[in-house]
């Protein structure tokens, strides 16, 4: 495992957070940079800025960089690097743009690099970071489902930190601290449901984007949210998980949880189970990301339990959410299984956003392009980064081919 995967060392107090670190954030624009930067701001006396990137939102990068005095502000879109040099004119802060632009603010040397550029266009920049051995908060999904055993194994030789921001890993992170890795029977992570937790199947096949846009407790993210409607975000932390605690996937399970309070616990062979509990704030897993292995003060609304009053759980739904199970099954076979659901899912979750694809579409054609690729032979073990992102573009090109058929269903 990563070193940083077994918090027992940090509970020890051998090791002390810095008086100040100096800090990247790649993906400075997104819900994840927004708090990042909200929480630096705030404490500006602890940490320096390296580098800030983001993907095409040149003024927010420009406004990002000069209120954290970055030394350096990379944008992926090539064609905007004028743009983003006139909007830092004056500013003394280098600017780039393009792949190379984002590869350069992740191989910065800064001491703690937050990864939270969506989709595979982060995996290059959340990989060069890893090389440099460094500490890294990782916020992208696809990082870890594309090709979680080449960064986990990358991590593993560089001697880089790998800290979960996510709330799910992030709280077993926390709660793993409670015992000896040995003695954890399994990791379950927390769901809250979505927006049709309560609804018929029926209804949820004839489901708006709008309706599933309208998350009950988090504010995210139209990708994210939408995984979190069809339950497909669990399925993909499930393999987040697998990878970042070396977790079986008998060791994982998932429970829906309404209220979002218990972002999600271990159970210990003794029968202990030790959760982590807090208000639906991402400040408050990436400020624990930020200081760690110290605690730093957030402005998260403090929780209350007893206005909570009551806290429920239930199995999730797979009839009506058949996603998760597709997700769980593409972590079972492991291999390249993940990185194919993943690019299939993006592609399935943009045609629903568009409206050219049926809610129940996005699950259905994600399976069929598993089965696709399973018989062209790309559910194999990646490698290197070359070869993951050859899998993820074939199942997006596979999962456009099969989508007419999915899209007449749905008319």
């Amino acid at each position: 495992m990563v070193k940083v995967m077994n918090p027992t060392a940090a509970r020890a107090g051998t090791k002390a957070a810095p008086k100040s670190r100096s800090v990247t954030i790649l993906g400075a624009t997104g819900s994840i940079g927004a708090s990042t930067v909200d929480l630096l701001d705030r404490n500006r006396a602890h940490y320096r800025v390296e580098a800030v990137a983001a993907g095409r939102n040149v003024s927010a990068l420009a406004q990002v960089a000069r209120k954290l005095n970055a030394r350096f502000a990379a944008i992926a879109e090539p064609s905007a690097y004028r743009e983003l040099k006139e909007a830092l004119a004056g500013s003394g802060i280098e600017s780039g743009a393009g792949p190379e632009a984002l590869l350069e603010a992740a191989q910065r040397p800064a001491d703690w690099v937050m990864a939270a550029i969506s989709g595979a266009t982060g995996l290059k920049p959340t990989l060069a970071a890893v090389e440099r051995g460094c500490m890294i908060a990782i916020a992208n999904k696809e990082c870890l489902v594309c090709a979680g055993a080449l960064v986990m194994r990358r991590a593993a030789a560089t001697g880089a930190t790998i800290l979960p921001v996510d709330s799910e890993h992030n709280a077993i992170f926390q709660a793993l601290s409670a015992g000896d890795r040995r003695d954890v029977k399994r990791a379950i992570l927390t769901a809250s449901g979505g927006p049709f937790r309560t609804w018929s199947r029926e209804a949820i096949a004839a489901a708006t984007p709008q309706q599933a846009l309208k998350h009950p407790n988090w504010s995210m993210g139209q990708k994210v949210t939408i995984d979190s409607a069809t339950l497909m975000n669990k399925g993909l932390e499930l393999i987040e998980a697998h990878h970042l605690f070396s977790l079986r996937p008998g060791e994982l399970d998932v429970l829906v949880h309404p209220q979002s309070v218990v972002h999600s616990m271990v159970e210990y062979r003794d029968g202990s189970f030790v959760a982590q509990l807090g208000a639906t704030d991402m400040r408050i897993p990436i400020a624990h990301c930020l200081a760690w292995p110290s605690r730093l003060d957030t402005p998260a609304d403090r929780l209350d339990l007893a206005r909570v009053a009551n806290l429920s759980f239930e199995l999730p739904d797979l009839e009506r959410f058949p996603a998760l199970a597709v997700a769980r099954r593409a972590m079972e076979h492991g291999r390249g299984a993940p990185a194919v659901l993943n690019a299939a899912n993006e592609v399935a979750v943009a045609e629903f956003l568009a409206e050219k694809l049926g809610f129940m579409g996005i699950s259905a054609l994600v399976e069929a392009t598993l089965h696709a690729a399973d018989k062209r032979g790309l559910l194999r073990e990646a490698a290197n980064l070359d070869e993951a992102l050859d899998v993820d573009h074939i199942s997006r090109s596979l999962a456009r081919d099969l989508l007419p058929e999915f899209a007449a269903k749905a008319s």
